[in-house]
């Protein structure tokens, strides 16, 4: 393997202002499962609210497939006038306390997986990071109109507890950050995960309940504040958007209620009736499948 440490530049000075504070890692990267893309407006969020410096920056054009995922261009009457230029890059972020953290965001990596994990799981540990963390969304049969449930995951399993039954065992395609995490582990490094349970019928929309819920458990987690309260405006307008919508659809209130006494029989028994294994992982190749190209990422 090539030198894992030529992957990246970062900034000396705020390296040496990070070393000693055993920030946490959230790696919150594109391309993966995003079932009302919690993925991508959680970083994107947290970048909007919270006071942030580039650590690390990553040289992308090793890592990213150009033919997979073009960059936008705009052509205006006889010359091009901008580009999509892609980035992969760590961020120093204070939270709403001052609290440093540390977010890496960008497109998942095309190539180089292993050589990418050593170098982000190298500077974890020379920055002594107390943990690694990442959130996403998976579509379910559950509504809109009930809390948000999140199903934990952790290289540690005594560090989850209160999951939602779900399922046992499942083989599924792998993301770079699950590599990360499965990696983390082997090298000593906490690694955690918290996936929302996005309802089915909104997968392909921004779903920002499913994203506060995640958000609220990392930072139980990892003993952050973040500043969540234009995460709720945004969910009150989404709520009042869904119903908009529905309005004028005769079969979609009869499907909520179906999917609410289904979610209410379940809570209250403490049980479900899960899908299989194979069910789960049709599922999620389906979902892959009918995927729109990732969004952009602006430097």
């Amino acid at each position: 393997m090539l030198d894992p440490r030529l992957l990246y530049t970062f900034d000396p000075s705020l390296w040496e202002a990070v070393r000693g504070t055993r920030p946490a890692l959230l790696h919150l990267l594109d391309g993966y499962i995003d079932a009302g893309s919690v993925t991508h407006t959680a970083g994107h969020y947290l970048l909007e609210v919270c006071e942030h410096e580039v650590l690390v920056e990553f040289d992308h054009d090793q890592l990213h497939d150009y033919r997979s995922r073009r960059p936008q261009m705009v052509f205006d009457t006889n010359h091009w006038v901008s580009m999509t230029d892609y980035s992969l890059v760590i961020h120093r972020v204070l939270d709403a306390n001052g609290t440093p953290f540390l977010l890496f965001t960008g497109p998942e990596p095309d190539t180089q997986w292993n050589r990418t994990a050593a170098a982000v799981l190298g500077i974890a540990e020379r920055l002594d990071v107390s943990r690694i963390l990442t959130v996403s969304g998976v579509p379910m049969a559950v509504p809109h109109t009930r809390p948000t449930l999140v199903t934990a995951h952790s290289t540690d399993p005594t560090t989850v507890s209160g999951n939602p039954m779900w399922i046992d065992r499942v083989q599924l395609p792998g993301s770079f950050s699950h590599v990360l995490e499965y990696r983390a582990g082997r090298v000593g490094i906490l690694g955690q995960g918290f996936v929302a349970h996005v309802p089915h019928y909104l997968s392909q929309a921004a779903f920002p309940q499913a994203c506060d819920a995640v958000l609220r458990r990392v930072q139980e987690a990892a003993g952050l504040e973040f500043p969540l309260g234009e995460l709720a405006e945004r969910i009150a307008s989404n709520l009042e958007g869904i119903e908009s919508e529905t309005a004028e659809d005769a079969d979609f209130p009869a499907v909520v209620h179906a999917l609410e006494e289904q979610y209410d029989r379940l809570s209250n028994s403490g049980a479900a009736s899960v899908p299989s294994a194979d069910e789960i992982g049709a599922a999620v190749e389906q979902f892959l499948a009918e995927q729109d190209p990732p969004p952009d990422f602006r430097r």
